[in-house]
């Protein structure tokens, strides 16, 4: 048996893959896959539009708040973010706690101003409060990602911005606990990580700031022309939105968003229990309080790492059937993504290996 620990694409839950797999050439009793449908005709529109229901209700989604399912993934919405907002004032405030919002600053960066709200760190391992920032009054949005999948950071609470408007990447973290939508103008959320396959990405965006895109904004990213045409401008990731919509349904039977909320706490208390408790063997730089539940990064042996160690844990770890802990290139060391498909035996293994490990190199 495998068991996937991958930043993204991560592991998908296995009914839905064998949901997937028993529908693959005979899509609901149509004939024909998913794949091979129209997007325009009436089998898939059922497919797109239960997806978008199931949503709304998981999230419990305000009726003046759009959802689009675009392509290009967080990348392109670093891009479109800044295009379809960044034009009310021409300035965006950006809180960087991370790559990714690093990344999205400085795509933004090309349409408009981009204000810094923190200084540059040499590393990513805190979310400073609020009294540190630096907000820009006449900012078109504030800007940030709620969870860096890179250095394992996640936000411990959501911003005030005022009446300014509060844009998120929620990529690597959506559908895994409950928030409030309300609190935000838009947020986005690649389905790679939590919710289906790589290939969509999901939308929900305030309906008062669709239509103040800037004029060279393409029209695959124009959030008022997705919303115009139901996300169908162009052919939508049939197969990726069909997988997704199987992902929302379970989801829904597993508890909904406060089940995942609750999975997501016992899986990551059990493998930072174990580090908290190895006197230093195991080592997460990432302050506790802001410290990912969906991302757990740590080295072995000393805060800079032990690379003779961390190879064989990795080694161990394959040996037994869990794959893609490596850490990102970045940061060096170990990760375990434990995204909501992961299961909580699944989390188990990797602790009882973690645990095994530490006694027999403690010394």
């Amino acid at each position: 048996m495998v068991i996937n620990f991958a930043a993204g694409p991560a592991k998908l839950p296995e009914e839905v893959l064998q949901e997937v797999q028993k529908n693959l050439i005979n899509c609901n009793g149509s004939g024909i896959s998913v794949m091979e449908m129209s997007h325009r005709s009436s089998n898939y529109a059922k497919i797109h539009d239960l997806a978008i229901a199931d949503l709304r209700e998981l999230l419990n989604i305000p009726k003046n708040y759009k959802v689009l399912l675009m392509q290009g993934g967080g990348t392109g919405q670093f891009a479109a973010v800044a295009m379809n907002l960044i034009g009310s004032t021409g300035t965006a405030d950006y809180v960087i706690t991370g790559s990714w919002s690093s990344k999205a600053a400085k795509e933004a960066a090309q349409y408009g101003k981009v204000n810094a709200v923190l200084p540059k760190f040499d590393k990513y391992v805190d979310v400073p409060r609020q009294t540190k920032w630096k907000l820009d009054p006449n900012a078109s949005y504030v800007y940030y990602c709620d969870n860096e999948t890179v250095e394992g950071v996640e936000f411990d609470f959501i911003p005030e911005v005022g009446n300014v408007p509060l844009a998120c990447d929620m990529s690597s973290n959506f559908l895994s606990r409950p928030f409030d939508v309300s609190k935000f103008g838009l947020i986005f959320a690649g389905a790679q990580k939590n919710i289906g396959p790589a290939g969509v990405t999901i939308i929900i965006v305030r309906e008062d700031l669709i239509g103040k895109h800037l004029k060279l904004t393409p029209s695959v990213l124009n959030f008022e022309l997705m919303d115009k045409n139901n996300s169908l401008l162009n052919t939508p990731p049939t197969f990726g939105i069909y997988v997704m919509g199987l992902v929302l349904q379970w989801i829904k039977r597993n508890g909904g968003v406060a089940g995942m909320s609750q999975l997501a706490n016992a899986k990551s208390k059990l493998i930072y229990d174990i580090i908290n408790s190895s006197n230093g063997f195991y080592y997460c730089p990432v302050e506790s309080r802001v410290r990912s539940h969906m991302n757990v990064p740590f080295r072995i042996g000393s805060a800079a790492g032990n690379d003779a160690l961390e190879k064989e844990f990795l080694a161990k770890a394959e040996a037994e059937g869990m794959i893609q802990l490596k850490g990102h290139r970045s940061v060096g060391g170990i990760r375990a993504s434990i995204y909501n498909a992961v299961t909580l035996d699944e989390t188990q293994k990797l602790a009882k290996l973690m645990l095994a490990f530490y006694e027999n190199n403690k010394n």
